[in-house]
């Protein structure tokens, strides 16, 4: 004899079982008193959770996701929507601190101007920065 499965039960005791697997399920249950008290102890569970979680209940947490999901929806539109074009990132070469020159006069004094002017020098060459 093949039992249901717990899960056939279940779905049996919630209504959600096909008509056919149903009527199959409700004669196997007439004939064996196993899955009948197994039934019986699902069906005592389904009802003491319908009791438990009352439908208001349900139906917030229900309305909580719906709205969730169509805020999430319209967020989604939003950002796919964004008209503006892709910004393309600058390709020339910008020093990386500009004020450090003037910070370095005040510090350093003589020194620093002669380093300055060299660094200069150096980059206004035609080669500088590039690999060699």
């Amino acid at each position: 004899m093949n039992h249901p499965s717990d899960d056939r039960l279940l779905l049996h005791a919630y209504g959600e079982l096909p008509e056919p697997q149903a009527a199959e399920t409700d004669a196997h249950l007439a004939a064996c008193s196993t899955c009948r008290a197994q039934f019986e102890r699902l069906e005592h569970a389904r009802v003491a959770l319908d009791v438990a979680m009352p439908r208001t209940r349900q139906y917030v947490a229900r309305r909580w996701v719906a709205t969730g999901l169509a805020a999430a929806a319209v967020i989604a539109a939003v950002l796919l929507t964004n008209s503006q074009p892709p910004r393309i990132p600058d390709q020339r070469w910008r020093p990386a601190s500009v004020w450090s020159a003037n910070a370095g006069y005040l510090a350093g004094g003589r020194t620093m101007v002669e380093i300055d002017a060299q660094l200069t020098r150096l980059e206004q060459e035609r080669y500088y920065g590039q690999p060699d």
